[in-house]
């Protein structure tokens, strides 16, 4: 019988040119993750390379929002362009491309809390209906300023920080200076409009004001999260407004001291 060479050959099976041919699974594997990580790479590529860059200015503003942040956690004395650095994935070179000292960082970051806090108590005091109802929004804005930033009365009243800069000294002075003056303002008002009791010093119960929100929370950090700083405050403000308030009896005791 004669053999059709065209179909087979000696030791070797080949396929009749009719017949479909077979796919080669293990080349076709090959390939596909060949090409998988070749897209892969490409696209990694192309992540990089479309990242949006930071402007000057927003790397400044992430600089102090990690700073205020470590200043949290570790304290502000413990806080270093090292650990900024290492926070943000940059290098400390990069830090001080953006600020020459540390301390730069912190007059940045009193600079961004007096911004910030003053733009929120004065909302709140617009939203009042009459001095006394403003003066309780400032307070209760103030206090939610601090929980959601914790750093901030450590970065305030850091005698580290006041001590080795002068200008950071002044700008908390003129933080408190300018927050106890509206304060005063407020309650003058309520004298003004006769909410407030006649024979009120506003300067003081400014300052007292202001004494509150430092003792809770020293309170809040002693106690560590087993007393809410927010709920102390809604508990705390109702004895200040009752001492400042005019009633009926704090009226007759005016009355009765003009009249020795």
């Amino acid at each position: 019988m004669r053999t059709n060479h065209m179909f087979l050959r000696v030791g070797r099976q080949v396929a009749h040119p009719c017949e479909p041919k077979l796919l080669d699974t293990r080349s076709l594997s090959s390939k596909i993750v060949t090409g998988y990580y070749l897209t892969g790479t490409l696209m990694a590529q192309e992540t990089t390379t479309t990242k949006r860059r930071l402007s000057a200015g927003e790397r400044q503003d992430e600089i102090v929002r990690v700073a205020i942040e470590l200043a949290a956690t570790r304290g502000v004395d413990a806080v270093t362009t090292q650990s900024m650095a290492d926070a943000m994935g940059l290098t400390q070179g990069a830090i001080f491309r953006h600020f020459p000292t540390k301390d730069d960082i912190w007059v940045a970051a009193i600079g961004w809390v007096r911004g910030q806090l003053m733009a929120r108590v004065e909302k709140a005091a617009s939203q009042g209906e009459q001095p006394l109802d403003a003066l309780e929004r400032m307070f209760h804005a103030h206090i939610g300023f601090i929980v959601k930033h914790p750093a901030i009365p450590r970065l305030i009243f850091s005698d580290e920080l006041r001590n080795k800069n002068p200008l950071l000294k002044q700008m908390v002075q003129e933080i408190l200076g300018g927050y106890e003056a509206k304060i005063a303002a407020l309650l003058h008002a309520a004298k003004v409009q006769g909410l407030a009791r006649a024979d009120l010093d506003e300067q003081s119960a400014a300052t007292l004001f202001i004494g509150m929100i430092q003792g809770l929370v020293l309170q809040s950090s002693i106690f560590a999260g087993k007393r809410s700083l927010a709920e102390q405050a809604k508990k705390v403000f109702p004895v200040y407004l009752s001492a400042v308030r005019r009633t009926d009896d704090n009226c007759l005791t005016a009355e009765a001291q003009r009249n020795k």
